[in-house]
C-alpha cells in the first residue's frame, strides 16, 4: 500500500571520537507521502545516547531534523569499532494527531498496519589531525556517511522492513533482543514556536516520558536482581553439590575405616582365643603329672613275696 514513507539523509550516524567529550551528529527525515507520518527513535543502548527529539510528527512534503548526542567516553572501543546500532520507526497517522498522542502501540505491527523500519549503525572517527587512525575510520574515511559498510549483517541494516515481516529487526539487538527508546528527548521541539501552550504540552510530556523512563529503569533492575539472584542460586547449588561429593567422599572413606577395623577387631579376638586354648592346654598338662614318692607297690609286694619264701626256707 505504501512505498517508503521518510526519506533518511545521512543514513548512518558519525561521531567524531575524543575521550572525554560529547560528540553529536544531525539526522535529517524527509516525508516524501501526503500524509502525516509519525516517528520515533530507538538504540540499543539508551544510556550512551541522548536523542533530541525522539518522536515527533513529519507533515506531508516537511522534513524534521532530530539530533544524537554521544555521551563522553572514558576511551575509545578497540579498534574504533561500535556495535551500537538505531532504529528509526515510520507510520502514518491521522492529520489531527499531535505529538502528546504518539505512544509505542502506534508501531506495533501486529494488526497489520505499514510501519517503515530503517537501522542505522554507528561509525566513529577520529579527529583530524589525531595519530591514531583505525583501519575502520581509514577504509570509510573516503565514503560518504551513508554508504553501508562491507559485513552482510550491516548492509542490510539501512533498508526498510515492511510490516508482513516477523520478529525484531535482524542484526541488532540489546540486552533483551530489542531496540530501546532513547533516555531524552527536546521539550520543546524545534520546528514549532515556543508558545506557552506548547510548553506545557511539552512538559507533561517530558514527564510523562520521564516516568516511562524510570519504569524501564526499575523494569531493567529487577531484571539485574533476577539474573544475579539466579547467578547466586547456581553457585550455591554448585557449591551445595561439591560440598555433598566431598561429603560422600569422607563418608566412604570412613566406611572403609571401619571395616578394617572391624576386621582387625575380629582376628585379634580370634589370636586371643588360640592363645588361650593353648595355655588350657599347657594347664592341664602340668596339672596330669605327679610326682612318686618312694617304692612303687609292686615293688613292695615282690620283696615281700621273696621275704616269706625265703623266710619259710629258712624255717625248715
Amino acid at each position: 500500500m505504501y512505498s517508503d514513507l521518510v526519506e533518511i539523509a545521512p543514513r548512518e550516524l558519525k561521531f567524531m571520537f575524543e575521550p572525554k567529550k560529547q560528540s553529536s551528529c544531525t539526522i535529517r527525515l524527509i516525508n516524501k507521502s501526503q500524509n502525516h507520518v509519525a516517528f520515533k527513535v530507538k538504540t540499543t543502548s539508551p544510556k550512551k545516547y541522548c536523542v533530541r527529539p525522539n518522536t515527533g510528527i513529519i507533515k506531508p512534503r516537511a522534513s524534521c531534523d532530530f539530533t544524537v548526542t554521544m555521551q563522553a567516553q572514558k576511551a575509545p572501543p578497540p579498534d574504533m569499532a561500535c556495535k551500537d546500532k538505531f532504529l528509526v520507526q515510520c507510520t502514518v497517522v491521522a492529520e489531527e494527531t499531535v505529538e502528546e498522542d504518539i505512544t509505542s502501540a502506534m508501531f506495533s505491527k501486529d494488526d497489520g498496519k505499514y510501519v517503515q523500519e530503517n537501522k542505522m549503525r554507528v561509525i566513529l572517527v577520529s579527529p583530524p589531525g589525531s595519530p591514531v587512525l583505525s583501519p575502520i575510520n581509514v577504509e570509510h574515511s573516503d565514503l560518504p556517511s551513508y554508504i553501508d559498510s562491507p559485513r552482510e549483517d550491516q548492509v542490510h541494516g539501512n533498508e526498510n522492513i515492511c510490516s508482513h515481516q516477523e520478529g525484531d529487526v535482524n542484526g541488532v539487538h540489546n540486552h533483551n533482543g530489542r531496540y530501546q527508546e532513547s533516555l531524552t528527548r527536546d521539550q520543546v521541539n524545534p520546528l514549532n514556536q515556543n508558545t506557552p501552550k506548547e510548553l506545557d504540552e511539552n512538559v507533561k510530556e517530558f514527564r510523562k516520558e520521564n516516568a516511562d523512563m524510570q519504569m524501564e529503569g526499575k523494569h531493567a533492575q529487577l531484571e539485574t536482581r533476577k539474573h544475579d539472584e539466579e547467578m547466586d542460586l547456581v553457585k550455591d547449588v554448585a557449591s551445595m553439590k561439591s560440598k555433598i561429593i566431598e561429603l560422600e567422599r569422607k563418608l566412604s572413606e570412613a566406611k572403609d575405616t571401619i571395616s578394617r577395623l572391624t576386621e582387625e577387631r575380629k582376628s585379634t579376638a580370634q589370636e586371643r582365643e588360640s592363645l588361650q586354648r593353648e595355655l588350657v592346654m599347657l594347664t592341664s598338662k602340668k596339672g596330669g603329672r605327679k610326682v612318686r614318692v618312694g617304692f612303687p607297690l609292686l615293688y613292695v609286694v615282690t620283696v615281700a613275696f621273696i621275704s616269706m619264701v625265703f623266710g619259710y626256707l629258712l624255717h625248715y
